[in-house]
């Protein structure tokens, strides 16, 4: 552009300078200034349509999801508005150009401070929220987001196809079962007709040869096993045994819930978030790191996040879990905590979750969550399991009292670079001849560590 200004101004200059060495060429120098000026109004209107659809949308979609995409959606009003076709609507309805896009893009709040009665209504429409400043993004960069802004929305691919195959299947599949099953039964049929049959031929063969049938019938065997006493008294033995130890292994279960996996009123899978995502567990659960327990994230932990992703992407969905099933999740979210996912702002009508608690341990039993995952170092594996690849949480280890001394006998306590134990581990070290001391021989078996 810059080019093309220098060029007419030249050309102006030129104009001028032969227009007083020569009168006669007044004439001619009308005409060019008028070939000029309608030149350079041709080449604006081609240069901004040419700058309307430059730029590489590929390129613009990576800028796009790195700057833009955590308040911006291209058909869906989040933080900020939605942008697709963004230029061309600003264009049509407030008769604005690129350059105020670009002047925008880069620092929302000093257009709004010279006054642009535009950018205030947007500020004021959005709550008050400034626009993050993206100082760094070249004419370049604004044109390749334009560029991807501009392009048609996506038209989902039609699955009908592959529903009609999976439906063929499974019918085919159950007419197999059903006339296996069919065959089953029929020989089953056929071998209790030709057991009858040979029963009544020997019994006839018995009364040919005159066999008493009554004189062979022998004692029953409930019978005989009444007659026999030692055999009584055995098996009496015998069954108390095995009641004992199964009425003994019973009881030792009460309380014991490993394996239970309750269902929650909103569905929360740490497959997706801990391990697909990679979220720490400790994001979450920010207070086992000072406190004693662990506890429940508040929902505005959960927001920080879904007030951007109301949605899933369909490689997320699975054959048990859909994608409208984690869409669905994700609005029970939204009513709970009281936002509006169309105005994009807090309704102030939250309701609580009920949440079903999972681990639980007896009110007689002290366990502080920062004492092992702090100072002891422990990952959060190692008590509740493999959690970044379950879709439902469950309880991995028993957590009996057993299962916890068994961890502290073959547990080392990390002392290096910790003052506190520098002494004692010098000490103990001496006394037990090792250079490493587990958690039983630094006190961890006393009963009041965990009771009291």
């Amino acid at each position: 552009m810059y080019f093309f200004f220098t060029l007419v101004k030249k050309s102006y200059q030129s104009l001028e300078v032969n227009s007083t060495i020569n009168m006669k060429q007044v004439s001619n120098r009308k005409l060019g200034r008028n070939i000029l000026t309608i030149s350079l109004i041709f080449i604006l209107t081609l240069s901004g349509s040419i700058f309307a659809q430059d730029g590489d949308p590929a390129k613009g979609k990576s800028l796009f999801n790195s700057n833009c995409a955590a308040c911006h959606k291209l058909d869906k009003k989040m933080t900020g508005p939605a942008l697709r076709n963004i230029e061309q609507t600003l264009a049509d309805e407030q008769g604005l150009d690129r350059e105020w896009l670009a002047a925008w893009i880069r620092n929302s709040s000093a257009v709004i401070k010279s006054g642009d009665s535009y950018g205030q209504k947007i500020f004021d429409e959005y709550g008050g929220a400034a626009m993050t400043a993206f100082p760094q993004l070249s004419d370049e960069d604004i044109s390749d987001i334009l560029a991807y802004t501009a392009q048609e929305p996506e038209v989902p691919a039609q699955v009908a196809g592959a529903e009609a195959v999976g439906g063929a299947t499974g019918a085919d599949s159950g007419i197999s079962n059903k006339v296996i099953l069919g065959g089953l039964a029929l020989l089953f049929a056929l071998l209790a007709m030709a057991l009858f049959l040979v029963r009544r031929t020997l019994n006839r063969f018995a009364e040919a040869k005159g066999v008493n049938l009554e004189e062979t019938k022998r004692t029953p065997i409930w019978k005989a096993f009444a007659q026999n006493q030692f055999l009584v008294l055995v098996t009496a033995i015998f069954l108390l045994l095995a009641s004992g130890y199964y009425v003994y292994g019973y009881m030792m279960q009460v309380g014991v819930d490993q394996g239970y996996q309750p269902v929650q009123p909103i569905h929360f899978s740490h497959k997706i978030h801990a391990g697909d995502n990679g979220i720490d567990c400790k994001f979450c659960h920010s207070s086992a790191r000072v406190s004693k327990t662990s506890g429940i994230p508040s929902l505005n932990v959960c927001m920080n996040c879904h007030k951007s992703i109301y949605e899933v992407a369909e490689s997320t969905a699975t054959e048990e879990y859909s994608k409208e099933f984690y869409d669905g999740e994700i609005k029970k979210l939204y009513a709970a905590v009281g936002w509006s996912d169309e105005d994009q702002n807090y309704t102030g009508e939250s309701q609580p979750v009920k949440w079903v608690r999972i681990h639980n341990l007896p009110d007689f039993t002290y366990f502080n969550h920062s004492q092992h995952v702090t100072v002891g170092g422990l990952e959060c594996q190692t008590c509740h399991g493999p959690v970044e690849t379950m879709e439902i949480m469950s309880q991995y280890s028993p957590l009996t009292m057993g299962w916890c001394i068994d961890c502290h006998r073959q547990t080392n306590v990390k002392v290096e670079d910790n003052a506190y134990y520098t002494k004692i581990h010098e000490e103990l070290s001496k006394k037990y001849g090792v250079d490493k001391l587990t958690v039983a021989q630094m006190g961890g078996l006393e009963c009041g560590k965990c009771h009291y």
